[in-house]
């Protein structure tokens, strides 16, 4: 995805029509703004743009599946490994009086770092496909 840069002094031109939100990957940014499909970074001396294939505030899913794939990436991560060790762990614990809280606990901690993990490498390998 190809970035622009534009000179901060451009703010009022940039920013007509374009509202403030929440949705996005700020990237160090003070504020981020939307404009139909344009994503728009506000940082101290610039602006950054681009263009989102799909507008997240009208179709959320469309903008995972086509702009966002990492975060399903990590989603999927999060729910895969989460599952799977909270499994393993309820069990491993045959007569454990604690083991149902102990499955819980141990899955949800997989979850978070395999979430994160799976988001990771998927941000990579998706910024490296973008350089070539």
């Amino acid at each position: 995805m190809d970035e622009i840069e534009l000179p901060i002094e451009l703010g009022r031109i940039i920013l007509d029509g374009a509202e403030e939100t929440k949705l996005g990957n700020k990237k160090g940014a003070i504020r981020q703004y939307r404009k139909g499909n344009l994503h728009i970074r506000e940082y101290d001396s610039k602006f950054t743009i681009h263009s989102d294939r799909v507008d997240p505030r009208k179709d959320p899913l469309g903008h995972l599946l086509f702009d966002a794939q990492e975060v399903l990436v990590g989603l999927a991560g999060a729910a895969l490994g989460g599952g799977l060790v909270g499994k393993l762990i309820y069990s491993m614990k045959k007569d454990s009086l604690f083991k149902k809280q102990q499955s819980i606990i141990g899955g949800l901690t997989a979850s978070l770092v395999t979430g994160y993990i799976s988001y990771y490498i998927a941000k990579k390998l998706k910024e490296t496909l973008d350089e070539s």
